[in-house]
């Protein structure tokens, strides 16, 4: 069974670096590599230029997967290969999972969209407890903010705490990011 490892933080809490010096433990120790699970998709040149700084921040030995859906099978496809599987990040990949149907949907969907994604998260950390890899998920804590104005926001910040509650239940260990220091809670 596999260890899983959730990491929490606000915007450049030094979330992605904590998981990369935890994962790059866990590769000198066991002598394997590490497999970076990417979520994000270059929707903008912003986005574009932040994936670009993620890829050069990581070891040239790593392999990189492109998941920006489905998380679960690319865990479960490098799942006893790796040493650690990375996966940065979970916010991003609700987002993409939100927003596949398109941004236009009413109450009934948006319950019907949550339920998916929740089943989703269920579905990733089972695909997380089968690998023999330790996995280490990244997630924005988005709930200490403001109050987000557009109802998608709303729906997009309660789905985000509800896939952060359940996965730090399953969680062996979670760690909160403050200004780049971690604090383990769990």
């Amino acid at each position: 069974m596999g260890r899983l490892i959730l990491i929490l933080g606000g915007a450049r809490s030094g979330k992605s670096r904590f998981a990369q010096q935890l994962a790059q433990t866990c590769s000198d120790e066991e002598h394997r590599s590490v497999v970076y699970i990417a979520t994000a998709e270059a929707g903008d040149e912003h986005m574009r230029q932040r994936i670009e700084r993620h890829r050069r921040g990581r070891p040239s030995g790593w392999e990189t997967v492109e998941a920006p859906q489905n998380v679960a099978a690319a865990i479960e496809a490098a799942g006893d290969s790796a040493a650690a599987i990375i996966v940065d990040c979970l916010t991003l990949w609700i987002s993409n999972l939100l927003l596949a149907g398109g941004e236009d949907f009413n109450e009934a969907q948006a319950a019907s969209r949550e339920e998916a994604i929740l089943e989703e998260v269920t579905t990733l950390i089972r695909a997380a407890r089968k690998a023999s890899a330790r996995v280490i998920v990244v997630s924005n804590e988005v709930g200490m903010g403001i109050v987000p104005l557009t109802g998608l926001g709303r729906i997009f910040r309660d789905i985000a705490g509800r896939a952060n509650q359940a996965l730090a239940q399953a969680a062996d260990e979670v760690y909160v990011m403050w200004a780049g220091l971690p604090q383990r809670i769990k």
